[in-house]
Order: C-alpha cells, then structure tokens, then sequence
C-alpha cells in the first residue's frame, strides 16, 4: 500500500503539470486569432512568441551543446516538429478558420503519437486503437464539414491543423527520447533556439518598420507577453516534464482537455458559433481519443 502511495505521488507533478499546460494552451488559440486580427503575421507570431520565451531563460542557462551530434540533430528535429514547424501551420490555420476548430482539431494528436510510436516501435495495432481512431476521424469530419458548409470556412485550414497534430507528436516522441539523456529546462531552451533560427531569415526579410510598430499596441504586447511567459517558456518546462513523468503517449491524452477549453474560450471571447453538429463531433474527437488511448 505504500509502495503504492508514493508511486502516485511520484505521478502527481507530471499529471499536475500536464493538465496546467493544455489548460494554458486551449486559451491560446484566442489569444493568437487575437494578434492576427490585429495584424501580425503567423510567423511574426511564433518568432516574437519564441524570442521572448527563449530570453527569459538565457540566465538559466549551463551548457551549450548535447553530448554528440545525433543528439544535437535530435533538438533541431525538436525545434522544427515543436517549434516552427508546428506553429506556423497552426497559426496559419487560425487566420482562415474558427480557433474552436484548430482547438477540436489538433486534439487529434494523441492518436498520431500512438500511431507513430507504433509505427517505430513496430508494436501490432489493436482493435480498442483503430476503433477509437475511426470514431475520433468521423469526429474531424464532421466538425471540417460543418464549418465549411453552415459558415463558408475554408477546408485549408483544418487540413494545416491535422498537420500540426501529427507534428506535435512527432515532438511528444523526440522530446521522449531526449529525456532520457537531458534535463527539461536544456531540451525547451534548444527547441525554443532551432524554432527561433530556422525561420528567422525569411522573418527579416518578411518584417518591416510598420510591422515592428504594431508592438506598441497594448492588446499587441499583453498577449505577445502571456503567448511567450506562459504559454510557452513556463508551459513547455511544465510539458516536457509531463513526458518524462508519464511518457508520451499518455502525457498526449492531456490535450483532449484542450478544445473543451478552446471551444469555450473561443464562444465567450470571441463570440464564435457553437452548433450541435460541432458539439457532436467534439464528443466523437474527445471519445475516439479516449478510447484509442486508454484501450490502444
């Protein structure tokens, strides 16, 4: 009984963690719609998100390098699938369809880790796994179908979320190799680096004076501010500490919260419609997802 006790205070941090950050990233998706609406480009986004992120944890920092070359390739891999990669598809995706959808959407991601980790791995796929994925994709269907038919909303942009799901557990699965080896805290500060240096000369190239001074705008800054502290620096420690805890495929489950809050979010602040089709295929996402993880 004991023994017991403390394997689930062991598990307590990580669960914690994990349930702080998808709480923290459903409310992003608001928060990025927000700074497109005022101007900013996707890209300008993940690069002024990232910067700020990466700044802050510069004094923090004790080393430089991995251990060998194939580890250090492993943090590029981290900072594409992660970092830019990941957030230039999905905010991409904000700015042509709801922030509810690319909540719903990239809920997805649990089932991608699975698969893939599977794929890797070599493991047989049970019947519990493709059931629960089915239910999860009729879910995605019906959720693309409707916003494109009742609200004229293009597919694009639900297509460039499913992408950013599969890239994101493709990160779950580089951060739970990495892990092994490294601390959090160096692992985040080299994703947030890789992020930041692959996309940053087509950023120069791409920004100009006007462009730098909608960061003067409060609205502009507050959000840039919680995107960047929160959301990314604090909630990426908090995430990957999650994965080493729980492993990736069940650290990944925790994103189902994310579009409960996403799709609440998005209606109370963005006055976004809730339809009963879009609710049903929340319910087959979040079910399918559950099922694939839990049975897969």
């Amino acid at each position: 009984m004991e023994h017991g006790n403390i394997q689930r205070s062991n598990k307590f941090i990580p669960h914690l963690f994990a349930s702080l950050s998808v709480i923290v990233w459903g409310i992003t998706f608001v928060s990025t719609k927000t700074l497109i609406g005022e101007g900013l480009t996707p890209l300008q986004i993940f690069v002024y998100r990232f910067s700020i992120g990466y700044i802050c944890m510069l004094p923090l920092m004790r080393r430089l390098w991995s251990d060998n070359l194939k580890d250090e390739l492993l943090m590029v891999l981290g900072g594409l699938t992660g970092g830019s990669l990941y957030f230039l598809t999905e905010n991409t995706a904000l700015g042509i369809t709801f922030a509810s959808n690319v909540s719903l959407l990239i809920s997805t991601t649990p089932i991608f880790t699975i698969l893939l980790e599977r794929a890797i791995f070599g493991t047989p796929l049970r019947k519990s796994l493709l059931g629960g994925s089915v239910l999860a994709l009729a879910g995605v269907a019906m959720v693309v179908l409707n916003a494109s038919m009742e609200f004229s909303i293009s597919p694009l942009g639900d297509f460039l979320t499913i992408i950013a799901a599969i890239l994101w557990a493709a990160y779950c699965l580089v951060v739970k190799r990495l892990s092994k080896k490294y601390d959090t805290f160096f692992i985040t500060r080299k994703v947030f680096f890789y992020g930041i240096i692959s996309v940053l000369p087509f950023f120069l190239i791409t920004t100009d004076s006007s462009d730098y001074a909608l960061l003067t705008h409060q609205n502009v800054w507050i959000n840039l501010l919680f995107l960047g502290l929160l959301a990314s620096m604090l909630c990426y420690l908090m995430w990957n500490v999650a994965v080493k805890g729980l492993g990736a495929d069940k650290a990944s489950n925790y994103i189902y919260v994310v579009p409960l809050v996403g799709i609440l979010a998005s209606a109370i602040l963005l006055g976004e419609p809730l339809t009963v089709i879009t609710l049903i295929g929340a319910a087959a996402i979040i079910g399918g997802v559950f099922i694939a993880e839990k049975c897969g």
